[in-house]
């Protein structure tokens, strides 16, 4: 759990439930924790998601990195961070009956909301992650609260598991964001119409064997004068939205498509 800014009691228990935390599905869900209300361990960002549509609250790279692996998948529908254990008597029940403190405010004496870093709508049904740094996994304390929101979902009939470094494929991770750089093409200032042209002559255009992608990224920028690097976020655009085929599970050597790009363009000018 992070570590509260502000103060925490009942006052802003309500507070939080009328605006809406941990409420609403896919676009209208609004996490129970936001970046700008807890610090947090590592590197702390938002992400706007392809299939929510929506910008996501990470408290850690490894959240970040886990969430472009299932933002990408084709099995989940929704995806919902910083979920919380919104029955707050229910998991304290939880705890007591296994022995293990329950987290309460030190000030106000109030109890905090537990929460799951992820809950994911799949097509195999819901999904509650946690992800943690496999070093955590030692400590005590880390394990007590573990062990409550195993219990409380668990009485929920809703599937639950720990994710840490070692279950996140690195590479797929950083592929799947580089892609996603350009994921939304109106950020580059063409037109919805310009949009279409570059796409439909990419797609014209392309094959592994006759045209790779490394051609083709300079040849669309000269024969549609586009500006240098255009004809990378056309390409990193398809291969986003799985279009073009492209291996997110292996090195990708990024530098070499940057530099092929500007080369053509040089050699075509």
């Amino acid at each position: 759990m992070a570590k509260h800014h502000r103060s925490w009691n009942a006052s802003a228990y309500q507070r939080y439930v009328k605006e809406g935390r941990g409420q609403g599905v896919g676009a209208e869900y609004v996490p129970w924790v936001c970046i700008q209300d807890f610090s947090s361990n590592g590197m702390v960002s938002r992400v706007k998601g392809s299939k929510t549509g929506r910008v996501h609250h990470f408290m850690s790279n490894l959240e970040m990195m886990f969430f472009y692996l299932v933002d990408w998948s084709d099995e989940v529908i929704d995806i919902r961070e910083q979920y919380p254990l919104i029955d707050i008597c229910s998991a304290i029940e939880i705890a007591e009956k296994a022995n293990i403190r329950y987290p309460y405010d030190t000030k106000s004496g109030f109890p905090y909301v537990m929460t799951s870093d992820f809950f994911l709508d799949t097509i195999n049904g819901p999904s509650v992650i946690t992800i943690k740094p496999s070093d955590d996994l030692s400590k005590q304390r880390v394990r007590e609260k573990l062990e409550i929101e195993r219990r409380y979902w668990s009485s929920q009939n809703i599937r639950w598991r720990i994710v840490t470094e070692n279950q996140i494929n690195k590479t797929k991770a950083k592929n799947i964001e580089w892609l996603s750089q350009a994921k939304d093409l109106n950020q580059f200032g063409l037109s919805v119409k310009e949009q279409e042209i570059c796409v439909a002559y990419f797609l014209r255009q392309y094959s592994d064997d006759v045209n790779p992608p490394n051609k083709l990224i300079g040849a669309i920028e000269r024969e549609l004068q586009l500006t240098p690097g255009m004809g990378l976020n056309i390409y990193k655009h398809l291969a986003y939205w799985k279009r073009i085929p492209f291996d997110v599970c292996n090195e990708v050597d990024y530098t070499n498509f940057i530099e092929k790009s500007r080369w053509q363009n040089v050699r075509g000018a």
